[in-house]
C-alpha cells in the first residue's frame, strides 16, 4: 500500500505541533502496512523550515519517505480538477498547488495522509483519506 503525505502532517511531526502525536502515529501505521511518499510540492513546504537541503533531506529520509515527482498526466489532471473548481464558482485563483498534491494522492497513491478541513474531500471524493487530527 503508498500512502501520501502532506505537509501539514509532516510539519506536526517535525516540529512537535499540537497534532505531533497523531500525526506520528498515522504515519507509522502507514509505514509498517506499505510505503511513504510525498510530491515535490509538499518536500518544498517542509523544506523551507530549514536552513540546508541537507537537513530538510534528512529529516524526510529519516522517516523513511520517498521523493515521487509529479508526472505530465498527474499534472493534465490537476489543472482540470482545478478548473472544475473555477467553473464552480471556486474564487481563489492561486491555490493550483493543492490541487496538484490531491490529484497526485489520487492518482499514484492508495490513501493520503492530511489533516483536510473539508478540501480534499469535497474534490477528490476516490481518495481515501486519513485524519490524524479526527482521532
Amino acid at each position: 500500500m503508498i500512502t501520501a503525505l502532506d505537509s501539514n502532517v509532516l510539519l506536526d511531526v517535525l516540529s512537535g505541533g499540537e497534532f505531533g502525536p497523531a500525526s506520528r502515529e498515522a504515519i507509522r501505521e502507514a509505514r509498517r502496512e506499505g510505503s511513504l511518499m510525498a510530491c515535490e510540492l509538499v518536500w518544498a513546504e517542509v523544506a523551507a523550515r530549514y536552513r540546508t537541503i541537507d537537513a530538510a533531506e534528512e529529516s524526510l529520509r529519516e522517516l523513511d519517505i520517498r521523493f515521487a515527482a509529479i508526472d505530465p498526466e498527474v499534472a493534465v489532471a490537476a489543472g482540470h480538477v482545478w478548473m472544475g473548481y473555477r467553473r464552480g464558482g471556486g474564487g481563489r485563483e492561486r491555490m493550483v498547488a493543492d490541487f496538484l498534491i490531491g490529484t497526485h494522492a489520487w492518482m499514484r497513491a492508495d490513501r493520503f495522509v492530511t489533516r483536510d478541513r473539508g478540501f480534499y474531500r469535497t474534490y477528490f471524493k476516490r481518495l481515501r483519506i486519513v485524519d490524524p487530527s479526527q482521532g
